[in-house]
């Protein structure tokens, strides 16, 4: 997101993601959708909608999906289906995109951070108990970079103090655990389609998913002024809507996602092989799990100046995330020791990722990468 290519301003030789070669990649299939969706004279919430949300709830594993305006829209909506709203504490992480925190304080909430674990940047379930309060209505784990949390003892903990899960999906598309998807394990999932992640729109969109029927029909109602017939407000809701050309490109590209997954997975077995003998710490991924690998986050001492060197040669690293949120003046908080958090934010480089990548890139940015390590060396 924070790479210039996805601003559109291809002003790098390798940008760190390419959504504009991913529409290429499939331009006559959604130049078609497109166009068969201009020529319909239906733009919001039509069949088009109404099918993507069908396809990709199944894709998920669940039997119900809404279709919002953004993945943080998509945390919001699902916060105040489960009944989240003023004085509630919402448990998630602070090394997560601005956008999680954002959802939690829209609903009214209270975002509590716990801090994550070195080895997954995702959170540490040995944490968690601690954070629960009597405020406390609601935990989000949060799949960073492509990689599932902990499940299981997240679901253990959260029904023996009853409270939701919702999962924050918004990076990880199609990932597993333990054999079944991400986001179909929560009372709620919420999943992004910005337009670089691994199933990406080309403009804001979302959706919310779950099994839960009572869940998806509340959130049904709020996704649109709280109508269950047009102009009559039965609760108060608000407007965040899938557009129907969102959902017709999404739908093209939905086909694909198993096969462009696999190509992130295959470009970090490149990279893998290729940095194993840098100074680097190379992601590991969790034991009966299947990362998506929606960014190949690396770890260095001399983050800022492998990341200013890769600049000079046109290779548009980024960094996800450089301040936690709990240290941004708009969130900051009362937070006594998130270690492992601050420790990443100083560390964590996201190299090139995307399907379209070839693996003589890859090549070209290791042996940079291995440049710099005998410049500094």
């Amino acid at each position: 997101m924070d790479n210039l290519c996805a601003r559109g301003k291809d002003l790098l030789m390798i940008p760190c993601a390419n959504p504009k070669a991913q529409y290429m990649s499939h331009k006559d299939e959604i130049d078609a959708a497109i166009k068969r969706v201009l020529e319909s004279g239906w733009y919001i919430l039509g069949g088009e909608v109404k099918a993507f949300e069908e396809e990709f709830s199944g894709y998920v594993g669940v039997s119900f999906g809404l279709g919002v305006g953004s993945g943080t829209e998509a945390i919001h909506l699902a916060l105040k289906a489960c009944g989240m709203g003023k004085g509630d504490e919402i448990i998630t992480v602070s090394h997560t995109a601005v956008a999680t925190a954002a959802g939690i304080e829209l609903a009214g909430c209270k975002a509590i951070f716990v801090d994550i674990e070195p080895e997954f940047f995702t959170l540490d379930v040995a944490k968690l108990e601690a954070a629960i309060t009597p405020q406390t209505k609601a935990i989000v784990p949060v799949h960073l970079y492509g990689q599932p949390v902990e499940l299981d003892p997240i679901l253990e903990i959260a029904r023996k103090h009853n409270l939701f899960v919702i999962e924050d999906c918004a990076q990880a598309h199609g990932a597993m655990y333990k054999g079944k998807r991400v986001g179909s394990y929560g009372d709620m999932a919420c999943f992004s389609f910005y337009p670089t992640k691994n199933l990406g729109a080309l403009g804001d969109g979302g959706m919310v998913v779950t099994n839960n029927a009572e869940l998806a029909e509340k959130a049904r109602l709020l996704r649109e002024y709280g109508w269950s017939q047009r102009y009559v407000s039965h609760i108060a809701g608000w407007n965040t809507r899938l557009d129907e050309l969102q959902a017709a490109i999404l739908r093209v590209k939905l086909k694909y996602l198993d096969e462009d997954n696999a190509k992130r997975v295959e470009l970090a077995r490149v990279y893998e092989r290729e940095l194993t003998d840098t100074d680097l710490v190379l992601p590991t991924e969790r034991n009966n799990c299947k990362s998506v690998c929606h960014l190949y986050v690396v770890r260095s001492k001399k983050r800022d100046e492998l990341l200013a060197f890769l600049k000079e040669k046109e290779i548009g690293a980024a960094i996800h995330y450089p301040v936690g949120v709990h240290l941004q003046p708009a969130y900051s908080c009362d937070v006594k020791e998130l270690l492992e958090t601050e420790r990443a934010t100083k560390e964590v480089l996201s190299l090139p990722m995307y399907p379209e990548l070839g693996e003589s890139e890859v090549v070209f940015v290791a042996d940079i990468i291995k440049e710099f390590g005998k410049k500094v060396g």
